[in-house]
């Protein structure tokens, strides 16, 4: 199993391989695969608020984690929220102490701003930067407080990015960057800045989207699984970790949820090439929303 440990610029660190429960609701179900997911070696869980499930899964980790001789302090969690028309300050410290509530814990290991945009608000309004700074603000003070040990992003564009950056006057920078980011979509101008900034990219959407197989069966991908010996899956996916972006992989079975941590294989430089190359030699394809039109 390959799941090491990367160290944030907040001192903590993050496995490489996370379980992702976009989509994944019920009690039961939530225990189970989180069963699955602790037995097979996840020590990171993550989550947001818009996917209501952060209290089933606080429930099921009192129970899981006794059960597999795990403390708080060995696993890692994360939560996101998406800024709100008409929010102030203190909106957002309730969502995120709701969050700390429904979770079961006195503090999340990473808390990130969902969206650079509004919900309820057009893309090109240009409110969409007073609600995602004020967000911002309400989580520093939280993680200066240690609430969250660690605050970041996702779908924020080298522009969010930037724009944040400018705007960090307190010392608290983000950690973490989540992207759509698989051979189809990626941002090579993005990875570089967050890297030379000292966030970490994390991705989504590695295996394209559950509602359709077409990356996981693209004959490229397809064929290199093949010869190596390896699941479409676990090819998407080991070409990411292998550039150290982090991983997310969600899975509602337990024998998908093995196979996604069973990364302990090297793609040949050659192969890597080859995924490198299907956003020209197939077009680029996006299968989550995107950020960029974000004023």
């Amino acid at each position: 199993m390959m799941n090491k440990a990367i160290k944030l610029n907040t001192g903590f660190s993050i496995p490489l391989i996370g379980f992702g429960t976009y989509q994944i609701r019920g009690s039961q179900l939530i225990y189970d695969l989180l069963d699955y997911a602790l037995k097979a070696g996840y020590r990171h869980i993550d989550t947001a608020v818009c996917y209501r499930n952060e209290a089933d899964i606080g429930t099921a980790l009192k129970t899981l984690l006794p059960k597999y001789n795990l403390k708080r302090e060995d696993i890692f969690i994360t939560s996101k929220i998406i800024p709100q028309l008409n929010q102030g300050e203190h909106f957002v410290e309730e969502l995120v102490l709701k969050s700390l509530a429904n979770l079961q814990t006195e503090y999340i290991d990473l808390y990130l701003i969902h969206w650079p945009g509004v919900s309820g608000l057009q893309v090109s309004h240009p409110d969409n930067v007073k609600y995602r700074r004020c967000t911002w603000n309400v989580l520093a003070r939280m993680h200066r407080e240690g609430k969250c040990r660690s605050i970041g992003v996702s779908n924020y564009t080298v522009r969010h990015i930037r724009e944040l950056l400018a705007e960090c006057k307190d010392g608290v920078l983000p950690a973490v960057n989540q992207v759509e980011w698989h051979p189809q979509h990626y941002q090579p101008e993005l990875l570089e800045l967050c890297r030379a900034e000292g966030i970490f990219l994390q991705a989504y959407s590695s295996l394209g989207t559950s509602g359709s197989t077409q990356l996981r069966e693209h004959p490229t991908v397809a064929d290199i699984a093949s010869r190596l010996g390896r699941s479409p899956a676990q090819i998407l996916l080991r070409w990411a970790a292998q550039q150290d972006v982090g991983i997310l992989p969600k899975a509602s079975s337990q024998t998908r949820i093995e196979e996604n941590i069973a990364l302990d294989f090297e793609i040949p430089k050659a192969d890597m090439s080859l995924l490198d190359e299907l956003r020209k030699s197939s077009g680029a394809k996006k299968y989550a929303w995107d950020p960029t039109p974000v004023v």
